[in-house]
Parts: C-alpha cells; structure tokens; sequence
C-alpha cells in the first residue's frame, strides 16, 4: 500500500486542466441553440438543471459508442454552454446500466471504409478530437460520471475534463491495439502520464483497470458506489454554482473512500516498470520472456501472449506514440493521433485495421491475419509514416489552440 499511496498525486497532471490557460475569454449571455443538429439529436440527449447541464450519451445497446454525428452534436452543445454566463458547470452521463462509453463505433467506421465513404471516417476524428481538447480547455467545471465500461474515445471524452467520477462497476481499458488501431483520442496524453511505465503496459496489452485503480493512478477524481449516483446527481442538480470547490465537495459527500484489493496489478508496478521500460516492443518481449521462463509467471505469460496476438505494427506505433506524449501538450497529443489514425484508414502500409475488426467484431472468427506479421518485419520507415506531416493535399487537424490557449 505504501507504493500507491505515492501514485495518487499524480492525478494531478490530469485534474483541473492545470497546464492550459484559461485567461483572454468572456461569456456572452445567449446561448447558440440554432445549430444544433436535430438529426440523430436522440443519441445525445440534454437534461437541463438549475444552473448546469448534462449531455446524455444514449446508444445502450451498442455500449454508447461514438458516431461524427455524436461527436458533432457534443461540439456543438458544449461551445454553445460555454458561452452562456447563466450555465454554471456541465455533466457528462450514459443511459443504459452497461456502459459510460465503449469508444468510436468501429464497427460504424468499419462499413463506412466498405463503402468508400472515407471523407466521413475523417470527419469522425475531425469532430471526436476537436471535442477531446475542448474538454482539456474546458472553462467550466465538467463532472464526468464514469460509470460501467470505459473503452478507448470513452475515455477521451472524460478524462480531459475536471472531475471524473467511477463507480464500483467502472471498468477501463485501452484495446485499440488488439483491433489493429492506435491508442487516440488523447490517450497518447493521459497514458503517457500514468506512473512509471502503467501507460505502456495498458496500451501494450489491453488489459483493464477498475474503479479503484483508477483512483489510486489518477485517472478518477471521486470514486462511488453505484447505488449512490441518483444522490449524486440530485445533489449536482440542486447547486446554483460554478466554484469547483463546491461540486468537489458535493461529489466527496457520497463518494466512498477505497483502495486497490490485493489482487491489484498496481500491486505490481515495480515488474511493469521493469518489464516496460524498454526502448522496442521486442525488448520488452524479450523481458516478458525471461521473467516467464525464469520464474515461471503465468502473469507475464499471459502478458505475452496478448502482446503477441497483436498487431506488430500497431503495437510499435503505439509505444512510439506514448513516448512522445509524454513531452506533448494535449493539442500537440491530437495532432499526431490524427496523422496516424488517417493513415490508419488509408490502408497504404497495412489492412490491419479493418482486419482486427473483422475478425474480433464481424465476423467474429477471431483469427486476424496481421500484415505485417512479425515484429521484426516492421521497419522504422513504416512507423515513421504514421508520425509524417499528412500531404499537401490532406489539411492537418485544425484545433482552435489561438482561440482557447492564446497565451500558447
């Protein structure tokens, strides 16, 4: 316990948008309600308080996963709350008991890129990162009730903000590897700032975290029990307020104090720091391997072979990817999650992507065939593409950095 006890002030590179400005601004009274799109709207759904609002995230049965259309619409309901001086603070929330989030709908992106609609793909990440880092620069209170599955953009589109609240059914994972993709919507920000070397193993392996871990590694802010979130949310409902210190001390009246079981792998993060510490994911195999056969771990074995199931070339971008966070604003993070997952699309190095797809959630035969499928096949050229400025032809992401950071 003495080890996680160290880990948890480094929510702090994480809570409070502590790195972004947040001077130059103003409110303006009247809300933009105009623009909203009504097409769809029911997958985004609004539920207005006295003094905040809460946009609903409402696609139970597909585990809420993003649409563009969803993206939009939280872009637009969010820049319109922003600018009005009588909304205090904002919430982020899920219908369904199963699922905060589970992510982009790949399975969307997989029909679309079928069709050759991938002006639309774009689009996608276009509107999903804008949201991502709108959220980072937020200048009002967020509360984002985590709840159920977290997955991919689900965190993307939580962990960014103030306060972000897990229950004792949050569930977290990072398994964009598994199906041929990149760690994106920002988490080359937050995984790179996780103790030691927790943001390589999460994003290496797939594997989950679960509300209290969460705590304990700072990703969550206030930890509840489930049965405790109508409380929650009546209580938020009720404050006539935009002081952070007030819904803080709202959400820690029902909050639970908890910390990791036992069983926990933060138990562990001395052997992660060990074992993914390494410059190449092969080294960091090869060490899984040594530790596997030296001690005979089932744990690191079981590591192993998750890293091995994966694609090779998505799993050395994402190292890569998370190295470079580490040194990046959540801006510059968006960016260059951006170039790769267009390339990603593009299908100019590898299929990998619609193969994961298909096979893990199509087809369902789990056997992708990855191309390339060997580590050593990977070269440097093919993983330096992904981190390449995009073509003339193809504009960068265009985030409003001048607007909301103009002192950057």
């Amino acid at each position: 316990m003495q080890k996680l006890k160290l880990l948890v002030p480094l929510s702090r590179c994480l809570s409070r948008n502590g790195t972004v400005s947040r001077q130059g601004r103003s409110f303006s009274a009247l809300p933009n309600y105009a623009q909203h799109d009504y097409l769809q709207q029911d997958e985004v759904l609004v539920e207005g308080r006295a003094n905040s609002r809460a946009a609903i995230l409402n696609r139970p049965t597909v585990l809420n996963a993003l649409t563009a259309h969803m993206a939009a619409r939280l872009n637009k309901l969010y820049d319109s709350w922003e600018e009005n001086s009588s909304i205090g603070f904002v919430l982020l929330k899920t219908s369904g008991d199963r699922a905060f989030c589970s992510g982009t709908d790949v399975v969307d992106l997989y029909r679309l890129l079928d069709e050759g609609k991938t002006e639309e793909c774009k689009e996608l990440f276009r509107s999903l990162y804008k949201f991502v880092y709108v959220l980072g620069t937020y200048l009002k209170p967020h509360v984002a009730i985590m709840d159920g599955v977290v997955m991919g953009a689900g965190a993307g589109i939580s962990l960014p903000g103030m306060f972000r609240v897990v229950t004792d059914r949050t569930v977290f994972s990072s398994p964009e590897v598994q199906l041929g993709f990149h760690p994106d919507a920002g988490a080359s920000y937050y995984l790179s700032r996780l103790p030691g070397y927790l943001g390589e193993y999460l994003a290496l392996t797939g594997e989950k975290l679960n509300g209290a871990e969460m705590m304990a590694c700072g990703l969550a802010t206030h930890y509840s029990l489930k049965e405790k979130l109508p409380w929650i949310e009546e209580r938020l409902g009720s404050l006539i307020t935009d002081v952070p210190s007030v819904i803080e001390s709202s959400l820690a009246q029902y909050g639970t104090l908890v910390h990791p079981d036992e069983r926990s792998v933060l138990h562990k993060i001395e052997m992660i720091d060990s074992l993914f510490c390494h410059d190449t994911v092969e080294d960091i195999v090869e060490a899984l391997e040594n530790k596997a056969a030296e001690f005979g771990d089932k744990w690191c074995a079981n590591l192993l072979h998750k890293i091995k199931e994966a694609p090779p070339l998505s799993s050395k971008i994402a190292l890569q990817s998370i190295r470079e966070g580490r040194f990046e604003t959540l801006d510059q993070c968006l960016a260059r999650e951006y170039r790769a997952s267009l390339t990603f699309i593009s299908k100019d190095f590898s299929n990998d992507f619609i193969e994961g797809v298909r096979a893990r959630l199509i087809e369902k035969d789990f056997a992708p065939k990855w191309g390339p499928s060997k580590l050593e096949e990977v070269s440097d050229d093919m993983v330096a593409a992904f981190f390449s400025p995009l073509s003339e032809v193809e504009p960068e992401l265009n985030l409003p950095v001048a607007v909301r950071e103009p002192d950057v």
